[in-house]
């Protein structure tokens, strides 16, 4: 099928993307489509542990056209946010087709790029990939992991901390969400972290000037075609109240990286040893951009060169919600930024088309 514009992913960028096509006249289904391989809408936060509330996640920023008002801050933000993006959808008449997953895109006839999907193929003259990072959990091996008689798993596997207690639990990773976990696990059970840097704290509050700041470092590096930066190695650690009460208890006292796994634990060259019942890795997430690998975008060191949000070396790709933009106020301009980008790029969509519906009011 040939069509216009092609989205992947309908998360916040992703729907931020379709937005903005809207706006600028690209028509449903004719002009654009949202392609997205989750069953339901929520994008990545659908999936976010039941423990983690609306009021103590990061900053959920509302998606452009419709503010995010009365939510209970006490709520699992997954369903916050599940029910928020299932509003923004049908508000706007958005075209999302799910579940449908993207295998590969690749260069067609006609200047287009195919997409192929498990629901078909289009032949789109851009594309807007924005796939996040959830679906690709970042393992790192250390000797001897396949011994370990215990239970492993990743942040992405992770429930609530009460299934862990009465066991010591080795936190390994230096983000955020590795200091949210330790400190729910470290109320309910003994705890271990580890992590390979000195943690660096923030106390103040992230204001624009330090959020400028901030993107310009990740900016600069897709520029120059390296792999972006973790977020937390520009903005520091965040010591909320369930951090800092942690950190009272004594559980934000940090070891450095272990060098291999035992059968019952982990052990340092030194010769220190720490029993272990479960090994979390809150190690972080790689962008999911395998399905793009038949373009040949990645530079020598790994990273894809960027212009803004266009591919440096693909100008009909834009990708949002990667690099600087991968934050959710980010995605927000990044989704605005990619279609005033693809208008300059296809000329404007044909004449007659409508502004999406005025928003409305979001429930509480």
């Amino acid at each position: 099928m040939e069509i216009e514009v092609v989205v992947i992913g309908a998360g916040q960028a992703g729907l931020s993307a379709a937005y903005f096509l809207r706006r600028a006249g690209f028509a449903p289904e004719t002009g654009f489509v949202v392609l997205d391989a989750n069953a339901a809408p929520g994008g990545a936060w659908q999936h976010r542990w039941p423990s983690l509330r609306f009021g103590t996640a990061h900053r959920v920023y509302s998606l452009p056209g419709l503010p995010l008002t009365g939510a209970d801050e006490t709520a699992p933000v997954a369903d916050v946010v599940a029910g928020y993006f299932a509003e923004y959808e049908s508000t706007f008449a958005l075209p999302v087709h799910r579940p449908v997953r993207v295998t590969a895109v690749r260069p067609a006839a006609d200047r287009r790029l195919l997409v192929a999907t498990s629901a078909g193929d289009w032949a789109a003259r851009a594309v807007v990939n924005a796939t996040g990072t959830w679906t690709r959990p970042f393992w790192p091996h250390y000797p001897g992991m396949e011994r370990f008689r215990g239970r492993q798993l990743h942040t992405v596997d992770y429930r609530g901390a009460e299934e862990f207690a009465g066991r010591h639990v080795v936190v390994v990773g230096g983000g955020n969400s590795a200091v949210q976990l330790l400190a729910e696990i470290s109320a309910v059970t003994t705890t271990t972290w580890v992590t390979r840097r000195e943690p660096q704290w923030r106390e103040g509050p992230f204001d624009e000037q330090a959020g400028r700041a901030a993107v310009a470092l990740v900016e600069q590096a897709v520029r120059e075609g390296r792999p972006p930066a973790s977020v937390v190695s520009v903005t520091g650690l965040a010591l909320t109240p369930a951090v800092a009460a942690a950190r009272d208890r004594g559980a934000l006292h940090r070891l450095p990286m272990f060098d291999r796994v035992t059968a019952d634990g982990v052990s340092w060259d030194d010769g220190r040893f720490v029993r272990a019942d479960v090994i979390l890795w809150a190690t972080g997430f790689r962008a999911a951009l395998d399905h793009l690998g038949p373009l040949h975008l990645r530079e020598p060191g790994g990273g894809i060169r960027m212009i803004g949000t266009r591919v440096a070396a693909e100008p009909r790709l834009h990708l949002v919600g990667y690099g600087p933009s991968a934050s959710t106020i980010g995605a927000n301009r990044a989704g605005r930024t990619a279609v005033r980008e693809i208008v300059r790029l296809l000329g404007q969509p044909p004449a007659g088309q409508q502004d999406p519906p005025a928003p409305l009011q979001l429930a509480g």
